[in-house]
């Protein structure tokens, strides 16, 4: 194992339900509770069409719910230095990015107003939605909208609002985003490009377009409920949500006196492949990827006491992930397989930023020693033999107990659209203070 290990140092995270704080977070995942609410009803969308789309022939039912961020027309421009104008031009996913990527720097102890020239990196998953008017119409913020809707700004307004100067990249391996994130901050400090790095993920819709498509794709929830490898998986259902992680090499948290919250012991990408059609899931892809990120983590599958899957509710990707997890984390032989769970069923997808959410969440739990439930866990998913594994769902909060070494591990999953999957296997260490927000 390495001896000098990624770490991460701080968080920050905006989610469904109002929720804006760690605290805040970690109280909703411990009491098992869903953040589902209706649609906004202020971003002008065709609310009445959307909820009609069932009426056409092969459309599966848009019901008034989702995971929406409660906050996601609130910036204060002036506090980051931006004009009114220029703001209101922004992708509503750069202004949240800026401000849960601040958050997640005051959390490790850090004044983001002090980072001038710093050369830090900034590596934020995202992915594009239709948000204000089309770039090529007179309109009163033309001469804004080539910045406000380039995906490369989402990562280059967080570097220019805190200025710094090291590598700032965007990443857009659809649901696999923030994930790859990660794993591009982890590998870019490893090769002595940054000595440190914010790394995440945001999805704020700027239109409910992929509510249209999954309705036309009958792959959307039809009862308004994301349940994650439940028998009676209806379809997933969409989301918004940032997440954004501190970086560093744990020599230097020691060095500063920042507190780690986990050890990214591993992480790998990998991509399908051909085969199936491009938007359908691989269980081969998926355990070779957990394979190779096991190996690159130097651990036992078997230490693994957490997974964070992906868990999209769907009739198809649920139970071929359940078979990829169960060949590689389900040993029948452990006395004490691995819990399973999937923030999704308390949020939703939320696409981009889906897998932060997940390893902010696992982080949250290693740091108060027990496991959050997993929504619908109550009647697992039936295509998958749960006698042959030892894997099981997350049912309720269940204390976790640190291995031998003061260590407890997770692993955390996201798969993408296109057919890009992400891993990554954290280390979690036991915290003396249980106020970690």
């Amino acid at each position: 194992m390495n001896s000098d290990p990624i770490v991460i140092v701080g968080m920050g995270v905006e989610a469904p339900g109002g929720v804006d704080t760690l605290p805040g977070f970690w109280s909703a995942l411990s009491s098992g509770r869903e953040l589902i609410g209706p649609f906004p009803r202020d971003r002008d969308w065709p609310l009445d069409e959307l909820f009609a789309l069932g009426r056409l022939e092969g459309w599966a039912p848009v019901r008034d719910a989702g995971g929406f961020l409660d906050g996601a027309t609130e910036f204060d421009a002036q506090f980051f230095g931006i004009t009114p104008r220029e703001a209101v031009a922004m992708d509503p996913q750069q202004r949240v990015a800026m401000r849960v990527a601040w958050r997640a720097l005051e959390h490790a102890g850090i004044n983001p107003g002090a980072l001038d020239g710093d050369s830090a990196g900034v590596w934020m998953g995202v992915s594009t939605v239709e948000y204000g008017p089309r770039v090529g119409s007179v309109n009163e913020y033309s001469g804004y909208r080539a910045t406000g809707t380039a995906l490369g700004a989402v990562a280059g307004r967080i570097s220019h609002g805190l200025g710094l100067v090291g590598p700032s990249i965007s990443v857009d391996t659809a649901c696999a985003s923030s994930l790859t994130a990660v794993h591009q901050a982890a590998s870019a400090i490893r090769a002595g490009e940054c000595d440190w790095a914010l790394a995440g993920g945001v999805c704020v819709m700027g239109s409910p377009g992929a509510f249209y498509e999954f309705s036309k794709n009958n792959a959307l929830a039809t009862d308004g409920h994301c349940r994650s490898y439940a028998a009676d998986p209806t379809g997933t259902l969409w989301a918004e949500g940032a997440g954004v992680i501190v970086l560093e090499r744990q020599s230097r948290a020691q060095a500063l006196g920042h507190r780690v919250y986990g050890q990214l012991l591993g992480s790998r990408v990998n991509h399908n492949g051909s085969g199936a059609p491009i938007a359908v899931p691989s269980a081969g892809a998926q355990q070779r990827l957990i394979e190779d990120t096991v190996a690159a983590a130097g651990i036992s599958a078997d230490d693994i006491g957490l997974i964070e899957g992906h868990g999209t509710g769907t009739a198809v990707g649920d139970p071929l992930e359940l078979t990829a997890l169960a060949a590689t984390y389900g040993n029948p032989d452990r006395p004490d397989g691995p819990l399973l769970g999937s923030v999704k069923s308390n949020t939703g997808h939320a696409q981009a930023a889906s897998g932060m959410l997940g390893l902010i969440k696992v982080l949250l739990c290693g740091a108060h020693g027990a496991i959050a439930p997993s929504l619908w866990a109550d009647a697992p998913n039936t295509e998958i033999d749960w006698d042959a594994t030892s894997l099981r769902l997350a049912a309720e909060l269940t204390e976790w107990a640190p291995r031998a070494n003061g260590l407890r591990y997770a692993a955390v999953s996201s798969f993408g659209v296109a057919g890009t999957n992400a891993h990554a296997i954290v280390g979690l260490p036991v915290l003396e203070e249980t106020n970690h927000g």
